[in-house]
Parts: structure tokens; C-alpha cells; sequence
């Protein structure tokens, strides 16, 4: 699409299935990919949970060889990356399977661009840094927060620098993103809040972005309003099909919006809560979000007031600047109602740190597509506002 001389650019896997029992088509998937045999990231949770010996069962029932690798941690590491391609390459392998939320299909991103292109995966930090296809990858989806199976995002930490590495590349998109709201019912109440919080920020971020399209507004608009209507029905109740399979679409929506349109400084900030401490991306997210915004308003305040009838509140009669609080206010009554922390101070931030990860939040990719630009001083600010 193109808008005056700007060039907008739209990315998504070519392959993308939905709704309940979607996850019973992996075998036939992989395998249009020619994989035969097939490198399963995923975590000891996953395992434990019993959904990793769904997958692998119903490969084996198809005659596809496959391979565990179950070093995935919640914040995934470039040593996770490493091992998983070492585990890759002994095997040798020749696709990927990614199993969980966002960890998993970071991982395995990493895993399958390296395993291509050589080098680390430090080399590909920043934009559209590879140059040959990564590793065919099918991203199976057990969360409705990141978006991360169906975007070019990938987000690893540097565990020298302490730092998480953003690598945004149109290479590591899967080939193939799977959502079955079934893997996603045992999702306890706390990760279906942290999840959800993820999916709003993203939709949010998105719809104020510098980069935004029709195309992404109507994505960003429908998850926004998908997510306040279900969410709180999902952790209140997580065997409620109805209110999963609409997070399931909420979360697939904000993660078009955010993949095309770019993301901004709550991310940016969230990265390096994530990098520094390894706290909970989600949390991090829904803790920035309101503080991050406020500051955001003055930007687009009909962005916002869009935002607050999206969420459902009533502001006929108001002026655009007044609805543009309301979406504040709604942000932060869902936050409250599903229990999210109320600050980074419950989360062990300290004052000493804002200074170094407001250095690096200027310097993450997602900081890029914020509707205002941030001085040092008005990063280390909004950290503080959210202690």
C-alpha cells in the first residue's frame, strides 16, 4: 500500500490456522514443508503439561522423525539458542517445530535463522540482518499473548550485555503459525492475565504507532475490543471455550497489527526489565502501558478516544482529549480486575538501574515507531512513574 511516497510493508506467515482441534494438522503441515525430521522446541513446562507428547505422537503416527529440545527459558537466552542448534545439527534435522508462547517461537526463530546463515545470533540483532531463508518452522501457539508465531520479531537475550536483543526480520517469520484454543485451556489464571495484558499492549501500540494502515487499525481495533470483552472471562474462568478461542483471535490481531505497524516505548522499556531482571514480559508490559500512554496522548488524542470506545466506555458528550483519559482509566481497571502487580517496585526494580536501561530502551528497534519522540530524562520519568 502506498500513502504519499511512503511504502507501507505487510508481513505474515503464508499459513495460518485457527480455531479448536487446528493443532491436529502439525503432521500434514510439516510435511508439505518436506520436513522429515523435525526439531521440537518448547520448555519442561510444556512437557510436564503432557502437550509436547501430543505433538511428538501424532509426527511419529505420520512417519516424521522427531527430535526434543526442551531448553527453552521464559526469557530465551542466546545460549538457549545455541544449544538448541547444536541439538539441531547432531540430529541432523531439517525443519522446526516451536511449541509454547512467545519463549519457544523466539528460540526457535533464532535456532533456524543461524541455522542457515551461520554466525550467532548477536549477528542478526536489528533489522532484516539475514540473507538466505530460515529452516522451515511451524510456530504452534499455547498462549494468547505474544503474536510471536506469526511475526518477524524475535527477541533473545544477550546474557553478557544483559540486554534483549531485538531482531526484527521478515526471514523469521514461520511458515506456518497454528492457534488451537484447546492447548491454551490450562494456561493458569496469572498467565492468561500476563498473556492477555501483552496482547492489549501490542493492539495499543500499534493503533498509536508512527507507522500505522487501515490495514493495522482494523486488526489493532478488533483485538482491543476482543481482549476487554473476553479476558477477564478467561481468568476468571479458564475452561470457558467461548472466551479462549476469542483470545486466541484477539491475540492473532494484535500480532498483525503489531508485526506491520511496529510497536513503541512500552515494549522498549519492557525489553530491558526483561533483559536486567528476567521478569515477566506481560506484566512488565501492563505495568509501562498506562504511564507510557498518558505521556502518548497529546500525539493523537482521537487515537486514544478511539481506543476508549473500542474498550467499551461510554463517551458520547466528551471531548476528544477527555475520552482520550477515559482509555487510561479503562487500562487500568482491566489491569486491576485480573490482578496484574501494580508497580515494578513488587517486581524488585530498583531506582539505580532506570538510568542504564533508559540508555538502552532509546536504542531498542520498537522505540522507533512511537508516536513521540523521548529525551533520556522523559524515559528514566516514565520508569519511575511505574515504580
Amino acid at each position: 500500500m502506498v500513502l504519499g511516497k511512503q511504502i507501507y510493508e505487510y508481513y505474515l506467515p503464508t499459513v495460518n490456522l485457527m480455531g479448536i482441534g487446528a493443532s491436529t494438522q502439525v503432521a500434514s503441515q510439516i510435511k508439505s514443508l518436506g520436513g522429515s525430521k523435525v526439531l521440537l522446541v518448547t520448555d519442561k513446562g510444556i512437557v510436564a503439561a503432557g502437550i509436547a507428547e501430543q505433538i511428538q505422537q501424532q509426527l511419529t503416527d505420520a512417519g516424521v522423525e522427531v527430535v526434543l529440545f526442551d531448553g527453552v527459558q521464559p526469557n530465551p537466552t542466546d545460549l538457549n539458542v545455541s544449544d538448541g542448534l547444536t541439538c539441531y545439527w547432531e540430529n541432523h534435522c531439517d525443519s522446526i517445530i516451536s511449541l509454547g508462547g512467545g519463549s519457544a517461537h523466539d528460540c526457535a526463530k533464532g535456532i533456524g535463522i543461524v541455522a542457515t546463515n551461520g554466525g550467532t545470533i548477536r549477528d542478526y540483532e536489528g533489522l532484516n540482518k539475514s540473507v538466505k531463508p530460515m529452516t522451515p518452522l511451524i510456530a504452534v501457539n499455547t498462549t494468547a499473548g505474544t503474536g510471536s508465531e506469526i511475526t518477524r520479531f524475535c527477541i533473545i537475550t544477550d546474557t553478557d550485555r544483559h540486554v534483549k536483543m531485538a531482531i526484527v526480520d521478515w526471514r523469521v517469520t514461520p511458515a506456518v503459525a497454528i492457534n488451537d484454543p484447546l492447548l491454551m485451556v490450562g494456561m493458569p489464571p496469572a498467565l492468561t492475565a500476563a498473556t492477555g495484558m501483552d496482547a492489549l499492549t501490542h493492539a495499543i501500540e500499534a493503533y498509536v504507532s508512527a507507522s500505522t494502515t487501515p490495514v493495522t487499525d482494523s486488526a489493532a481495533l478488533a483485538a482491543i475490543k476482543l481482549i476487554t470483552e473476553n479476558l477477564r472471562n478467561a481468568v476468571a474462568d479458564g475452561s470457558n471455550m467461548q472466551a479462549r478461542d476469542n483470545m486466541a483471535y484477539a491475540e492473532f490481531l494484535a500480532g498483525m497489527a503489531f508485526n506491520n505497524a511496529g510497536l513503541g516505548y512500552v515494549h522498549a522499556m519492557a525489553h530491558q526489565l526483561g533483559g536486567f531482571y528476567n521478569l515477566p514480559h506481560g506484566i512488565c508490559n501492563a505495568i509501562l502501558l498506562p504511564h507510557v500512554e498518558s505521556y502518548n496522548i497529546i500525539a493523537n488524542p482521537q487515537r486514544f478516544a478511539d481506543i476508549a470506545a473500542a474498550m467499551g466506555e461510554t463517551i458520547n458528550g466528551l471531548s476528544i482529549r477527555s475520552a482520550a483519559d477515559v482509555a487510561i482509566a479503562a487500562i487500568k481497571q482491566l489491569s486491576l480486575d485480573v490482578n496484574i502487580p501494580a508497580g515494578l517496585k513488587e517486581l524488585g526494580v530498583k531506582e539505580e538501574d532506570l538510568e542504564v536501561m533508559s540508555q538502552n530502551a532509546m536504542k531498542d528497534a520498537c522505540a522507533l515507531t512511537n508516536p513521540r519522540k523521548l529525551k533520556l530524562n522523559e524515559v528514566i520519568e516514565l520508569y519511575r512513574r511505574a515504580l
